[in-house]
């Protein structure tokens, strides 16, 4: 019985489906919190131990824990355990409420931003200014925290929810939408390093990006930022940002460049993808099956992403990657996500041997749906309904079309954020 998917029971109702699903419980629950905190942070005779990092906690008079993103509360709270008595205090943010001890929480928004992110962060940085070298900060940095963590330059709150909403639509990855935002806060592309300094920073980073680039995960708050204004100004003319919301070059803040102000940061990977995606190889070994890790930074057009997928993949082998597509918006929009439609545009090409399944690993795909699994199965249920694919995909209504088939992949929201994870299995 899979211990994450709700809804196992009525979707595999195939061998193939069975294998696909049983693989996508087994990558959510190795990148559950509690797993990889047990395994890589630990405190042994004063030492503080985080992979293969050690910090010798007699060298600091205070111990402070900063945790943002989806998914952030849980760790920062297994974290809180582990610190114990040392922890002087902590201030976390998530979408999803915790309970502490020590740390102070609060419920945050994503995908927009909102006054309480805002509060957030300002009372952040007011309760850590004046850092000393005595002093240690345990960061907690996972997906979703470019919006929960924000000081913007210039911007009102409502002109920063209509820049975020139109980075959103705009067709732009993940890079270039964070290219941008680090250019109109005060926190991102190293402002918080900046802030933060002279004080020795321990982040854990849990990527939700393509690739793991340190720079481009919550915005990089603590990475010194290669990209000028001058570029983040190009991109908002690029991607015509600029005629869905008015913005000055002025409003465009340029991020810390001096080398000083990260010497005495350390940023550690804490869990990626390929976390997921090795746990995934193994169990398909153990079955016997063929498998490949195609990619961890597979990137692409939601409605392309799939096909590509299925080129990619040869017969009899089970395809894996990791990675994030992008939706571009036409017109209104209709309901679901870019992992739904990654499944609902693959649909023409899977013929009888194909099972193609794509799901966000914090079990929230831009819906209540973490993903969708879609198969020969799926085009047989849709004809019965009288469902044509091609209309749901081009009113981007992803969702209500796979609840209708009843393959959509339930969840619930979960702990831990690696970014998407896409399967194709292709049977000889």
């Amino acid at each position: 019985m899979a211990k994450f998917i709700k809804n196992y029971e009525t979707l595999a109702t195939t061998e193939e489906r069975k294998l696909v699903l049983d693989l996508i419980d087994t990558a959510i629950t190795a990148i559950q919190p509690q797993e990889v905190i047990n395994s890589h942070f630990t405190i042994v005779d004063e030492v503080l131990h985080v992979q293969d990092q050690q910090f010798n906690l007699h060298n600091f008079s205070r111990i402070f824990l900063i945790g943002f993103g989806k998914g952030s509360g849980e760790i920062s709270f297994l974290i809180e355990k582990v610190l114990g008595e040392k922890l002087t205090t902590g201030y976390v943010i998530d979408a999803k409420q915790q309970t502490f001890n020590k740390a102070q929480f609060t419920l945050g928004t994503h995908p927009l931003p909102s006054l309480a992110n805002l509060d957030f962060t300002q009372n952040v940085l007011e309760q850590l200014s004046g850092l000393t070298e005595s002093d240690l900060v345990i960061m907690v940095t996972c997906g979703g925290g470019s919006v929960m963590f924000e000081k913007p330059h210039s911007l009102s709150l409502e002109k920063l929810i209509d820049f975020n909403k139109a980075l959103l639509h705009a067709g732009a990855n993940i890079h270039d939408m964070n290219v941008m935002r680090k250019h109109v806060s005060k926190v991102k592309g190293g402002g918080l390093a900046e802030h933060l300094y002279p004080a020795t920073v321990v982040n854990l980073v849990f990527s939700d990006v393509p690739g793991d680039d340190l720079s481009v995960i919550a915005s990089g708050p603590l990475i010194k930022d290669e990209s000028t204004v001058g570029e983040a100004w190009d991109l908002y003319i690029k991607f015509k940002i600029n005629q869905t919301i008015k913005l000055k070059e002025r409003d465009f803040f340029e991020t810390p460049k001096d080398d000083k102000f990260f010497t005495h940061t350390h940023n550690i990977l804490m869990d990626t993808n390929m976390t997921a995606m090795s746990k995934m190889q193994d169990l398909a070994k153990q079955r016997n099956i063929n498998v490949q890790i195609y990619s961890n930074s597979f990137q692409s057009d939601a409605d392309s992403a799939g096909k590509k997928l299925i080129d990619k993949t040869p017969d009899n082998t089970l395809l894996l990657a990791g990675g994030e597509t992008t939706v571009k918006v036409s017109g209104k929009g209709g309901e679901g996500g870019r992992n739904q439609e990654l499944v609902l545009a693959a649909l023409p090409y899977l013929g009888d041997k194909i099972t193609i399944a794509a799901f966000d690993s914090d079990g929230w795909d831009n819906s209540p749906i973490a993903g969708a699994i879609g198969d020969k199965q799926t085009l047989t249920t849709a004809k019965e309904k009288n469902l044509d694919p091609h209309t749901y995909l081009k009113a981007h209504n992803s969702s209500p079309f796979f609840r209708a088939v009843n393959d959509a992949i339930i969840t619930d929201k979960l702990s831990s954020n690696v970014s998407d994870l896409m399967i194709v299995y292709k049977k000889a």
